[in-house]
């Protein structure tokens, strides 16, 4: 009932938790905006689409890393460990899966690799 397809939105029931946190005010206020319920499942299903299929993976190492970031400033300050939780180990998986070229191996890399736009433009790798 609460999903974004019935109107629900993704955004509110991890920022409106956020309120008593250091930065608290600011993501709070961007709980359940339209913009960002949008951005936020837009950019998921594209990180999510481009590391399942191995293409772009420097572009969804850093994307993806940014925004597990932003998760975890959005927690801070830290219950459990002062420093590191999920989203950080999950922001390093992410980097060593671009460092190893994890989508050649195992994914459409190597196809996407040879393209013309991506032979012209590396970041795209």
């Amino acid at each position: 009932a609460k999903a974004w397809i019935n109107g629900g939105s993704p955004t509110t029931g991890f920022l409106k938790g956020t309120a008593d946190r250091t930065f608290g005010g600011l993501f709070g206020a961007l709980a359940g905006q339209a913009w960002v319920d949008w951005l936020f499942m837009t950019g998921l299903a594209g990180i999510g689409a481009a590391l399942v299929l191995g293409v772009g993976m420097r572009v969804a190492a850093t994307t993806g890393g940014l925004l597990l970031l932003m998760m975890w400033a959005a927690e801070l300050p830290l219950t459990t460990n002062p420093f590191m939780d999920e989203h950080i180990v999950y922001a390093i998986v992410l980097a060593g899966l671009a460092l190893t070229r994890a989508g050649e191996t195992f994914g459409l890399g190597g196809r996407w690799a040879a393209t013309p736009l991506v032979r012209r433009f590396p970041i795209l790798r």
